[in-house]
């Protein structure tokens, strides 16, 4: 029996077990043996397919550490909307703590640095990133912030694109440049030297 795509229910499991085989071997590969040696046929060793499946499904080696960082997003579950506690500086510092676990973590820092050099070299890469990622994600940056207008914790004619870019731009820039500390407690001093910043006047944040 056949799916309405044509597809059989096995092939279809088939192909999803390779594919996550393919993103599993490059996420671990490129820990091991860093992004310059990393190479599509011994990702594709690694996973035991070959070199052409990969090529089918992904143009470059950084496009498959791409997809094998959101396999992991995905992975971990939860919601990907920011809390909403309404207490703004609270949410902030829990979601920038967790970030800086998360640039810490020596699984993640390898491969996300060597994501971010290649995006920077790779123009469609670098598209792809903006629509699948970076975008959404700043999105849901800003409805937190939005939540925070609505409930007078900030001014309604805050520019959302500029705050976003005060509040998670040091802790990003800290850890591109390894310029630093990039603690839980220089994460909360961040929130609240922005959030301090972007008071309205005469009233209280937090």
């Amino acid at each position: 029996m056949s799916t309405g795509s044509g597809t059989s229910p096995n092939a279809a499991r088939r192909s999803d077990a390779s594919r996550r085989a393919i993103l599993r071997a490059a996420f671990d590969l490129v820990g091991e043996v860093g992004y310059a040696k990393l190479s599509i046929e011994g990702i594709a060793a690694r996973a035991g397919v070959g070199k052409q499946t990969i090529y089918r499904w992904w143009p470059s080696k950084g496009a498959v550490l791409f997809d094998a960082f959101l396999m992991l997003s995905e992975d971990s579950g939860g919601s990907p909307a920011l809390p909403d506690t309404g207490d703004l500086r609270a949410d902030l510092v829990a979601v920038l703590r967790a970030t800086v676990e998360e640039l810490n973590d020596p699984r993640y820092d390898e491969p996300m640095r060597a994501l971010n050099t290649e995006i920077a070299h790779d123009p469609e890469l670098a598209r792809t990133y903006l629509q699948r990622l970076e975008r959404p994600m700043r999105e849901l940056k800003k409805d937190r912030l939005r939540s925070a207008q609505r409930a007078g914790e900030l001014p309604s004619d805050l520019d959302l694109d500029v705050a976003v870019d005060l509040i998670w731009g040091p802790l990003l820039n800290r850890w591109m440049l390894r310029g630093g500390e990039l603690t839980g407690d220089y994460a909360e001093r961040v929130v609240v030297a922005a959030l301090d910043g972007l008071r309205p006047r005469g009233g209280a944040v937090g």
